[in-house]
């Protein structure tokens, strides 16, 4: 296969049950793209049959890939993994439970082609609709972790945790190179750096399918707000500034 225009990146930890729903449904979507496409799901050292599944689904589904991880890295080193792996000319990453659906990055293209090199769903900004909308209290948590990232780091950008984000090749192969939060955080870090090395960004409304089955713990906002302190500190001693250095010396 020459050298794909899209490749969609999904990390996934223990997600046997909801992939073949996931993949099936990408594979009726991107039937009919006028674009070539890879579709590389990352096991993340999976415990359950995540790797079965995914090599059983690739005589139905286009294109599908397994990159089996057999230790956990965090979803941020999932997401790394498969962005460097990927060869498409543009790189997306989204969730294994499908909650933004693959048809919701053929809007992209046209940012791409005025010469941006990060286009990212956004779920608060105006045009985005959650199906379900997300309760009063994750939404009041939401706003405020996001406005203590638009002091520090991202000012204008209203959802920096939407996991539906695509890179240029050029700035996927930077960005994911110097990146290096696993956690919750990486979301962060990935367009900070993005923003750090010079390419535009552009924050798109997306409809999001709320799974009201995910829960998260209230111990996730203080371990996001850490990394968000660790970037601001980077930033500050000029970490990320030698990270583009050796990039750029590199052959």
């Amino acid at each position: 296969m020459s050298q794909p225009y899209l490749s969609v990146v999904i990390p996934a930890y223990n997600e046997a049950e909801r992939l073949p729903k996931t993949l099936l449904d990408m594979d009726k979507r991107l039937h009919a793209v006028d674009f070539s496409y890879e579709i590389i799901v990352v096991s993340d050292g999976s415990k359950d049959k995540t790797a079965d599944v995914v090599m059983s689904l690739a005589k139905m589904v286009k294109n599908l890939r397994l990159l089996d991880l057999k230790e956990n890295v965090g979803k941020g080193g999932a997401v790394r993994a498969g962005m460097l792996e990927a060869k498409g000319i543009v790189r997306l990453f989204m969730d294994a439970d499908n909650a933004t659906t693959i048809d919701q990055f053929e809007p992209m293209i046209a940012f791409f082609k005025e010469g941006y090199g990060v286009v990212f769903g956004s779920r608060t900004m105006k045009g985005a609709k959650l199906d379900p909308p997300e309760p009063w209290w994750r939404q009041l948590i939401g706003k405020g972790l996001n406005l203590v990232v638009q002091v520090l780091l991202l000012w204008g950008i209203w959802d920096t945790q939407c996991g539906f984000k695509a890179f240029t090749a050029e700035a996927a192969e930077k960005v994911f190179r110097a990146s290096e939060i696993r956690g919750w955080g990486f979301d962060v870090e990935i367009l900070v750096l993005a923003k750090r090395f010079g390419y535009r960004l552009k924050e798109v409304p997306v409809h999001w399918a709320n799974d009201t089955r995910s829960t998260v713990h209230f111990s996730a906002g203080p371990k996001f707000l850490m990394d968000v302190v660790k970037i601001r500190w980077q930033l500050w001693v000029g970490g990320y500034s030698r990270s583009a250095l050796a990039i750029n010396d590199s052959p």
